[in-house]
């Protein structure tokens, strides 16, 4: 019985080891996790159920704006067309079509497309309404006698709020001085009875309508950024206490089974004097309840798919914020249980794909775009970066170039269900493909 004792000792110690290896690693991993959500997690993002708040804020504000701007359209048609008595028609077309065109585009890109294509279009919208406004005083040969205004002055708020879906609150700010300053000289142009101050109050009049319009604009983006940041900072709090929970749970199920069955095993065969087919049967019993403890698939923290993308946005934002970030997380298809350790993985190679572009993609004379899209589905994840850059020949990438080798697909690899691909040609930029779970 001596040699069964040593045999329940050495599975015992052995269950042990494994069992706080991972406990360590997942602590450190916490750690590490929280410090990057507090340091740099700003909103993001995409597919329209698993995006960003401050993405649905703004696509839900680009459809209400440009539908704003097909009413307005509507609603002015009939002074458009008194007025262009004193216009031509062809002028009047022009401008209504620079004034308007764009937001039914705006309304229908924003049902769907990414943010970078709502801002795209919110701007040429933005730009396009100014440059109606300057075209009003070549348009119109003659001084109207019968307006209070031109038709396009009193719709100036639809180019301020495409202003403040496209850029950042100060150069949305500068486009409502210029534009208003614009507007009322259009309108002063129109109908020229007044004086100088009678200019001065169509600027303050324009200007200062819409600058509440931009306010509520601005103060709407601005509070959804905010929810982002503090759900990013709650889902990591989340994760690291059912993390700390959970091994928690199992680290006090485990001292239950050495007290209560190794212990006293070993303690029973110290006793007795010779082999003992009791004995021999409470042996077997708790070296089959080590076994099952050892190769139990629970794992103490995982994240689930919010937390995950997370967790890599964080990362790569860490490296560069102004990398764009998007997500697509298909309906269904939200039971992601990412153990921390691969999401770390995962984390390490994309930052390192970040890095490398960063170092070697520059091309003299223009920006380089760079992308990262995670996708999630079925249970598995799909992390794509990108970047237009210089590109290379992987055929040429010499042996000692480790970044790719090791860093990017050999950790990759390593990880079970885990793959990384790198598709990069000269003058065609970069592509890393990283996937784990049912999508490797």
């Amino acid at each position: 019985m001596a040699t069964g004792s040593r045999a329940v000792f050495a599975r015992m110690t052995a269950s042990s080891m494994l069992d706080t290896a991972p406990t360590a690693s997942a602590a450190s991993l916490d750690s590490l996790r929280v410090g990057r959500w507090r340091r740099g997690f700003t909103a993001v993002s995409e597919d329209v159920k698993g995006e960003a708040a401050s993405d649905r804020i703004l696509r839900k504000l680009g459809l209400i704006f440009g539908l704003a701007g097909v009413i307005a359209a509507v609603v002015e048609l009939p002074e458009m067309i008194d007025q262009s008595r004193f216009a031509p028609v062809g002028w009047t077309i022009l401008a209504a079509t620079l004034g308007f065109g764009l937001f039914p585009v705006l309304a229908i890109v924003s049902i769907g497309m990414s943010k970078r294509t709502i801002q795209t279009v919110a701007a040429a919208a933005a730009v396009s309404y100014l440059a109606a406004m300057a075209l009003i005083p070549f348009a119109y040969a003659q001084p109207t006698t019968d307006a209070t205004s031109v038709w396009l002055y009193r719709v100036f708020a639809l180019g301020v709020l495409a202003a403040a879906l496209a850029w950042r609150p100060l150069v949305a700010v500068g486009y409502l001085v210029v534009g208003g300053a614009v507007a009322a000289v259009a309108n002063r142009y129109v109908v020229p009875q007044g004086s100088g101050w009678t200019l001065v109050g169509d600027f303050a009049r324009a200007a200062g309508l819409c600058a509440l319009f931009l306010w509520c604009a601005v103060y709407a983006r601005a509070a959804a950024a905010r929810v982002d940041r503090e759900s990013a900072i709650a889902s990591s709090r989340a994760a690291t206490a059912a993390g700390a929970t959970a091994r928690d749970r199992e680290q006090a199920r485990f001292a239950a089974l050495i007290h209560d069955a190794v212990l006293s095993t070993l303690l029973d065969a110290s006793r007795a004097g010779t082999e003992s087919p009791v004995l021999r049967r409470q042996a077997e019993r708790t070296l089959t309840q080590l076994d099952e403890a050892r190769g139990s698939e629970s794992e103490p923290d995982r994240l689930n798919a919010q937390s995950a993308i997370g967790f890599l946005r964080a990362a790569v934002h860490e490296v560069n914020p102004g990398i764009g970030f998007t997500t697509r997380r298909w309906a269904g298809f939200d039971d992601l249980r990412m153990p921390v350790d691969t999401a770390g993985s995962i984390a390490a190679a994309l930052t390192e794909a970040v890095r490398n572009s960063l170092r070697h993609a520059t091309v003299p004379g223009r920006p380089v775009q760079r992308t990262v899209t995670v996708t999630v589905s079925a249970g598995g994840i799909r992390v794509v970066f990108r970047d237009d850059g210089a590109g290379f020949d992987l055929s040429r990438v010499s042996a000692d170039r480790l970044g790719i080798t090791v860093s990017i697909l050999g950790r990759m690899r390593q990880l079970a269900g885990g793959a990384g691909f790198v598709e990069s040609n000269p003058g065609e930029g970069t592509t890393v493909t990283l996937v784990w779970g049912s999508d490797g």
